[in-house]
């Protein structure tokens, strides 16, 4: 995710993201009820699996010195709801399943 590019999204859950730089639908991608959660690679899905997990969401030392810009913070608000931990889970899962079969 260095790169510097955002990946681009639908709005609503009408399609699934895609790579800013080539234009193709990522691999590690399962759309929700509340849009499309999606991962670079296999680390990037293993962080909202753990994050989504967590009993408590502890922000790092340095978060409010002002460098906010963590891939956590960045992760769209219904996936940080508590509500939604079960339907996150099951999306990565099927994220992770898709390369399994793959």
């Amino acid at each position: 995710m260095g790169s510097g590019r955002l990946v681009r999204r639908s709005p609503g859950t009408a399609r699934p993201a895609t790579d800013p730089y080539f234009g193709l639908p990522l691999w590690l991608q399962a759309e929700t009820r509340h849009g499309w959660l999606w991962a670079y690679n296999l680390e990037h899905l293993d962080l909202i699996r753990r994050f989504d997990r967590a009993a408590l969401r502890e922000r790092a030392s340095w978060y409010d010195t002002g460098q906010r810009m963590t891939l956590v913070a960045r992760l769209p608000a219904w996936v940080k709801r508590a509500k939604n931990r079960h339907e996150i889970l099951r999306a990565v899962s099927r994220s992770h399943a898709s390369l399994v079969a793959a």
